[in-house]
């Protein structure tokens, strides 16, 4: 129900009002970028978003999100202790120099991941979970084609450029927007994670500082994940959240590691300055029940809306709840019983059915005449 009221908001949002001009005046570094809504998924801005390219360690957000998914369905817990293999030891780049036969807990794994990009750590939850990386890998694409990543081929859950294959590990900008929402959305344990700016593993006997600075740096940070190798260039997935709204700002590409914060900060900036997140209220409403057990039933949003609106335009945002006058028993929960809608000026933003909160049960023949009887005794 949750994913379909956001899927059914994000279409009204996208038709709802015009994204302000000055969006494609705005100058973002790096090859590709997209700043996306993350409770909607609308695009708010992009720059050659489909475009496939190597993602470096941003690959590891998938990692996390099929990680997240097996903790918060009890396929495995926090405390699981997880051994390094040969493999996962000898992952070079960005690790926490794991020993063959080494054990950690699940939670210390997913911390050096997300703060420290740690290839061994990655590598060695990959087997934990699916017996090699390979089989980890092809969950990872199958997770893609689920999520609609069509410009997106994993070949490794860390990003590197080693392999055979490595030419072929390639996604986009839109592709890493998306796997970051789903993330942020869906798992948000992992912001435990992802707005840690420095800890320790080891009992603290080794030191983790984020490879994103904008978790220090820029308010209201909330993750994700950096990523660079010299054939990728250094690529950025930034999430952020201000007065309700929750943005990605993505970026691939960029040629310095300055030059990637710069890209995400400016889109964040700009997606803060020009938008605003609504979640329209119905109030207190009832409709009277005809031959019912009950004289009314309370009418309710038949789910909850988020709708990305422009920001200067929120003050003028105005709630109409239309109901039926009346309606005769029996009445099932969620039966329809009127409209909410949102409108600024006269344009209709979103309409959303008002449905019965519970049943209610006709009165038997017996109750009605019992009724009647009362009734014409008081008169």
């Amino acid at each position: 129900m949750k994913r379909m009221a956001i899927v059914l908001a994000a279409l009204l949002a996208l038709h709802a009002l015009p994204l302000p001009a000055h969006a494609a005046e705005l100058e973002v570094g790096g090859k590709s970028a997209v700043l996306m809504d993350l409770t909607t998924g609308t695009v708010l801005y992009e720059k050659n978003a489909h475009e496939a390219l190597a993602p470096a360690s941003v690959t590891k957000v998938m990692t996390l999100l099929l990680i997240m998914e097996a903790i918060d369905s009890g396929k495995i817990s926090w405390d699981d202790s997880v051994t390094a293999s040969e493999a996962a030891a000898a992952k070079g780049g960005s690790q926490i120099y794991l020993k063959v036969g080494e054990t950690m807990t699940v939670t210390d794994m997913v911390k050096s991941i997300a703060v420290s990009s740690a290839n061994d750590c990655a590598c060695a939850m990959a087997e934990y979970l699916a017996g090699s990386e390979s089989a980890f890998v092809e969950q990872m694409n199958e997770k893609a084609a689920q999520l609609g990543m069509e410009d997106t081929h994993f070949v490794n859950c860390t990003g590197l450029d080693d392999g055979e294959d490595a030419a072929s590990h390639r996604t986009s900008a839109y592709d890493i927007a998306l796997m970051s929402r789903e993330l942020m959305l869906y798992h948000p344990d992992i912001q435990k994670f992802t707005t840690i700016w420095m800890d320790t593993v080891r009992d603290g006997a080794f030191g983790l500082a984020n490879t994103n600075k904008l978790i220090r740096f820029y308010t209201g940070a909330t993750g994700l994940k950096t990523g660079f190798t010299s054939g990728a260039g250094y690529c950025l997935s930034a999430t952020a959240q201000r007065d309700g709204l929750h943005l990605i700002a993505v970026v691939m590409g960029a040629e310095t590691s300055a030059e990637r914060f710069a890209a995400c900060k400016t889109m964040l900036d700009y997606g803060f300055a020009n938008f605003a997140l609504i979640s329209p209220e119905a109030g207190e409403n009832t409709v009277p029940v005809k031959l019912g057990a009950a004289e009314s039933v309370a009418a309710v949003p038949a789910q909850e809306t988020a709708l990305l609106i422009d920001k200067s335009q929120k003050s003028e945002v105005r709630i109409s709840v239309t109901l039926a006058e009346s309606v005769t028993a029996p009445v099932s929960s969620g039966q329809r019983l009127g409209t909410l809608t949102v409108l600024v000026g006269e344009q209709v933003l979103a309409e959303v059915p008002m449905v019965a909160r519970s049943g209610v049960e006709r009165l038997s023949f017996w109750q009605i005449y019992r009724s009647c009887l009362r009734a014409l005794c008081l008169n």
